[in-house]
């Protein structure tokens, strides 16, 4: 990768780069982006930046919306989707003042680097590997609309159950729910799923395998490797794009929607993650509970005690709560547990080693702002570890059983996840001095959110859904 303005020049020489691409995120996890000639990029943009209207990106108002971009060197990747040769970095993002700029507080990757640097400073570790799963559908086709005499989408794909009896078929079609690890010739995107896994080494992400998911008719998996809580960031929003990407160059289209399916699996986005201090694991010990830390234990605390507002940020679309409904492995509970997927906190069991003693949690998924929600993850974690908080004394565990099969009476007992967005948003506008602890996440930052997104939750509520007419259009 390159390390100096230099090595970039070269960069762009050698492949005959024509444009430089600079994308940044905006409050909602999208990555926005404006390019230069790339004979204009000299030391100049590099200390002066450019210039934007941050009001756009949903963060900054707008009479105090002049933002500068700062492009990262090392970031720098031919991008393969491009046909015009064109060289894309990331970067970050700073508020115009006098006498120098100074990084603006609101801007996705910079909470994350300060939530970061407030973990050094508490003396609790200095490192935060994480190891998100990407799960996603590729489908053939999909339209859609939304107005006020019409609404409806339509779905084509032709592995699925329902296209057996459609024309130009073959006859491997996948059971409903059967699509785990499923082989040649059902398995239509094993090659695409390659070709993905292909172009995100490339750009520097590091996968540890990919597979067909649970969903028959084209849910997929890919899974990277534990890495630095910043780069799994950048990491992430790099993954979304070649993925979409991939799928467009092939004309299918891929989506991260949680729920885009009735009846079928969701698209989640399980997180582990371990601490280090020195180099050495914080979250091992070899008598604890499933060769868990005390400390480990406090981090989990922390993330049971602040799980309802932890979801306004980790799952914040409406369609996220569409996928948190029991019977589909996905988490309902507020709990934790070895090797059970019911709990929304998870201990894998086959990780025994010191280095990679972990857990997940499973509630996430990738509608989140990446930046924002490790960033908010590993504040709620910090919080339990200062605040000594027991997750078995507080009742969340361990649940070495399935969740699922409780009785009513059983359930009620047990406290469970937001059931909407607005409840979630509900809890965190209760509860967040966690996030702002340590000036990690400006409360400004947190009041726009809360508004965007309180805004998207009542514009879904008020529209009525195709379903509603079957059951009350003759009442």
């Amino acid at each position: 990768m390159a390390k100096t303005l230099a090595d970039v020049c070269a960069l762009i020489e050698e492949n005959d780069i024509r444009f430089i691409d600079f994308k940044m995120t905006d409050i909602d996890g999208r990555w926005r982006h404006l390019s230069i000639p790339a004979e204009r990029l000299n030391e100049d943009t590099m200390e002066s930046g450019i210039g934007f209207d941050g009001s756009n990106y949903g963060y900054a108002p707008v009479e105090n919306s002049d933002m500068v971009f700062i492009p990262i060197l090392d970031s720098a990747m031919i991008d393969p989707f491009a046909d015009v040769p064109t060289l894309s970095m990331i970067g970050d993002v700073c508020v115009i003042a006098l006498p120098d700029n100074r990084p603006f507080d609101q801007y996705p990757r910079n909470v994350a680097i300060r939530a970061l640097d407030y973990m050094k400073e508490t003396g609790i570790a200095d490192t935060m590997l994480i190891g998100p799963e990407y799960e996603f559908y590729i489908f053939d086709s999909l339209t859609y609309g939304v107005e006020s005499q019409k609404m409806g989408f339509e779905i084509r794909t032709r592995q699925a159950h329902w296209a057996a009896g459609e024309g130009n078929n073959n006859g491997y079609q996948i059971g409903h729910g059967n699509g785990y690890h499923t082989v040649l010739p059902m398995d239509i995107n094993n090659d695409l799923r390659s070709r993905i896994c292909m172009t995100l080494a490339e750009w520097g992400v590091d996968v540890k395998y990919h597979h067909h998911e649970v969903g028959g008719c084209g849910q997929m998996e890919v899974e990277v490797e534990l890495g630095d809580m910043l780069k799994l960031a950048d990491d992430t929003m790099t993954a979304k794009y070649v993925i979409r990407n991939e799928a467009a160059k092939e004309g299918k289209t891929a989506t991260f929607m949680p729920k885009p399916l009735a009846g079928e699996a969701g698209n989640g986005m399980h997180v582990h993650m371990l601490l280090f201090k020195d180099g050495a694991p914080v979250f091992y010990d070899p008598e604890g509970y499933s060769q868990l830390s005390e400390t480990a234990l406090y981090f989990i605390g922390g993330l049971l005690t602040h799980a309802a507002s932890l979801c306004a940020i980790t799952n914040p679309s409406t369609n996220s709560y569409k996928r948190l409904v029991p019977g589909f492995e996905a988490p309902v509970t507020i709990g934790y547990a070895t090797a059970n997927r019911s709990s929304v906190i998870r201990i894998p069991a086959y990780a025994k080693s010191p280095d990679k003693k972990r857990f997940e949690l499973r509630n996430p998924d990738a509608t989140c702002n990446p930046y924002y929600a490790y960033a908010a993850i590993l504040m709620a974690g910090l919080d339990g570890i200062r605040n000594r908080i027991d997750p078995h004394e507080m009742g969340w565990g361990p649940y070495d059983f399935n969740l699922y099969l409780l009785s009513d009476e059983q359930k009620k007992q047990i406290k469970g996840l937001p059931t909407s967005l607005r409840e979630a948003l509900d809890a965190l506008e209760k509860d967040h001095d966690y996030l702002t602890c340590g000036g990690v996440f400006p409360q400004r930052l947190l009041d726009a959110f809360i508004r965007r997104k309180r805004a998207e939750s009542l514009e879904d509520e008020g529209l009525p859904h195709p379903a509603e007419f079957s059951k009350y259009y003759d009442l």
